[in-house]
């Protein structure tokens, strides 16, 4: 993830997307593990976010005043 900064007022909210990619700003990835420059192949990628005590997730997201 590269370096973002934002600033919003008080109130405002944040939205998070999950993706596995972002053509063009990186090449494509087909989720096979084929050689990039010859894959012929494409297989759906799904992400999973956990929220359970076993698997808790979170992002962390300082703030500078």
């Amino acid at each position: 993830m590269s370096s973002t900064r934002r600033r919003g007022r008080q109130g405002h909210r944040i939205r998070v997307q999950v993706t596995s990619g972002n053509f063009p700003r990186w090449d494509r990835n087909l989720n096979t593990g084929e050689p990039e420059a010859s894959a012929a192949t494409a297989r759906v990628a799904r992400q999973q976010i956990f929220n359970d005590p076993d698997r808790p997730s979170r992002i962390v997201l300082p703030v500078v005043r």
